[in-house]
């Protein structure tokens, strides 16, 4: 009969590994990974419904795709200041929106009103609905989401266009929960008035 007397004996070295007060916090800790290979990934999985979600804000695409780019590329930048790289995703959709707000803050007397847009402009946004909708029906729908307060437009646009729950909506736009369900409510009930105006 065998026994083991690494068990049995406290200061033996297979008992001062396992031993929870041996183990230093950098032990614990994820590994950090490449953030090339990270962003790039990232990047694969995410860049449609982000350019989406900034044409629906600015009503551009090519703006759309240069706000996104420039979001990954921060992220690239930012990679090793970041204190939880699993929170990669909510740090760059944060970056797209606050890109969105800072071009059309800069274009806001450069370009017409989103009520003077022409219908052909306005049905150039495409999404997963836009098999269902008819082109003049979804022309109809961005025109007014462009017409909404920025906050409004954001939050309707992260739960109906991007599918986010109300937690990863208040992340992204760094507001309580609460919130998010006020402005989308207020945000729904400005909408059917635009969408009434604009008929």
């Amino acid at each position: 009969m065998e026994c083991d007397v690494t068990a049995a004996n406290p200061g033996s070295r297979r008992h001062q590994l396992a031993s929870p007060s041996r183990v230093s916090p950098a032990d614990l800790s994820p590994p950090k990974l490449d953030p090339a290979a990270a962003v790039s990934a990232l990047y694969a999985e995410h860049v449609l419904g982000l350019v989406r979600l900034a044409h629906i804000m600015l009503g551009s695409q090519q703006a759309a795709e240069d706000v996104v780019q420039e979001a990954f590329l921060g992220l690239y930048r930012r990679w090793s200041h970041l204190d939880d790289q699993a929170k990669a995703l909510q740090y760059v959709r944060s970056a797209v929106l606050n890109g969105c707000r800072s071009a059309l803050r800069s274009s806001r007397n450069s370009h017409p009103s989103p009520a003077q847009e022409t219908s052909a402009q306005r049905t150039q946004a495409s999404s997963a609905e836009s098999a269902v909708l008819t082109a003049e029906q979804r022309g109809q729908i961005i025109a007014a989401l462009r017409l909404l307060p920025s906050r409004q437009r954001e939050v309707l646009a992260l739960r109906f266009y991007l599918d986010l729950p109300d937690r990863q909506i208040a992340a992204a736009l760094n507001i309580r929960q609460s919130t998010v369900r006020s402005t989308a409510y207020r945000g729904l009930a400005a909408l059917g008035r635009a969408l009434r105006e604009l008929s």
